[in-house]
């Protein structure tokens, strides 16, 4: 662990693969910041027993506001508060876009190089632990995810700029789909996704 380091860090996913390659550990690539990666099917049942480790407490890192605690700098947390009080309108703007699809939209401390990322409320039932249930035929607590943006990407200060409200809907909903498949889930409606991506790929050719 890394000095000041306070929680252990995990990502509990369906393989190794999406566990890898999740957006949600970008923030802990760019500081160095281990993470353990978890795909066994028993993995986040058996995490939602664990609360510690040696005095350290474990941490599910795409639940929450993410707290890096004195890992991030006071400059790096001015600069994410600085962010969400500019990008206010945007949020409003995507909220009211995707509707009854999110709980909520904010600006995020996890990306560096993805433009968007889903995430939990804390104490949210991980899609994991859903899977599980839904195919035991148990039925599941209803939650919504919380969409959030990389304000310093160029697809998202592009979607900032953009002044056609049906080009804006399109791109809001491809991202939540592209950031809804990164996490290994599945789309409502891929048709519909496919359609909105090739018209934007069209208008991109012309």
């Amino acid at each position: 662990m890394k000095e000041g380091q306070n929680r252990i860090y995990y990502i509990a996913s369906e393989n190794h693969n999406t566990a890898k390659n999740s957006p949600h550990l970008e923030v802990f690539r760019k500081k160095g910041i281990e993470v353990l990666l978890l795909s066994d099917r028993v993995d986040e049942w058996l995490m939602s027993h664990l609360s510690e480790f040696d005095g350290k407490q474990f941490q599910d890192i795409t639940k929450g506001e993410l707290d890096l605690g004195d890992l991030d700098s006071e400059e790096e947390k001015e600069k994410l508060k600085k962010a969400d009080e500019e990008a206010k309108p945007l949020l409003e703007r995507i909220k009211t876009s995707l509707a009854d699809r999110v709980s909520e939209v904010r600006t995020t401390n996890r990306l560096t190089d993805s433009p968007a990322c889903l995430s939990l409320s804390e104490f949210d039932m991980g899609m994991q632990m859903r899977k599980i249930m839904e195919a035991a035929g148990q039925a599941v607590p209803e939650s919504k995810p919380i969409f959030e943006i990389n304000v310093t990407h160029p697809l998202i200060q592009k979607l900032d700029k953009e002044s056609d409200e049906e080009r804006f809907s399109d791109l809001v909903a491809i991202l939540f789909d592209q950031a809804s498949i990164a996490e290994g889930g599945h789309l409502d409606d891929p048709g519909a996704y496919i359609s909105k991506l090739n018209k934007l790929l069209l208008e991109l050719s012309q």
